[in-house]
């Protein structure tokens, strides 16, 4: 199993360039997962299901399954926010884990960089950007693609993802 990451601001285009990306890998014959950063509190329950009391109850965790998915939803209650590390051990094997936010994390990144958002590039202060996807043109000696160009972003993608293992091991150094 491989992870690469997508980093950027807000606005950028990183969620749009990963739904973009997953049908192609798919096409490939690849099987994706995703790990998403939320910077706000989130939820994924309705409030009034089920679920949602149970949670609400003091639940630590709540298993939601039926026979298209299931889901778990594990409450932190003032824990720490769990480190990568951490959310890639909870996935089940696949060929590419690609995270989108985790920014400070030190895995592999490509910087997705929009010139219109009017925010400054990550890539010099980040020794983990390995790559730019942006719709501009920028002087570096990253390798870059176009936003756009869907076949050179994935081949980057996966010329860059480290094995999970290494991942693991470069945020585990930091600690």
């Amino acid at each position: 199993m491989k992870v690469i990451g997508l980093a950027g601001w807000s606005g950028a285009g990183k969620t749009t360039l990963l739904t973009r990306l997953i049908p192609y890998f798919k096409a490939q014959g690849l099987r994706v997962s995703v790990i998403k950063h939320a910077h706000h509190q989130f939820d994924v329950d309705v409030p009034g299901k089920d679920s949602w009391r149970h949670r609400e109850a003091g639940a630590a965790e709540v298993l939601v399954a039926s026979s298209n998915r299931w889901a778990l939803m594990h409450e932190l209650r003032g824990a720490a926010e769990p480190r990568l590390p951490e959310l890639l051990s909870k996935l089940s094997a696949v060929d590419l884990v690609v995270v989108e936010g985790f920014k400070r994390e030190p895995h592999r990144k490509i910087e997705v960089h929009r010139a219109g958002n009017d925010k400054p590039l990550l890539f010099p202060d980040d020794p983990g950007i390995v790559g730019i996807a942006t719709d501009t043109a920028i002087e570096t000696r990253l390798p870059t693609v176009h936003l756009d160009d869907i076949e050179a972003a994935a081949a980057l993608l996966l010329r860059a993802a480290m094995p999970v293992e290494e991942a693991v091991a470069k945020s585990d150094a930091l600690r």
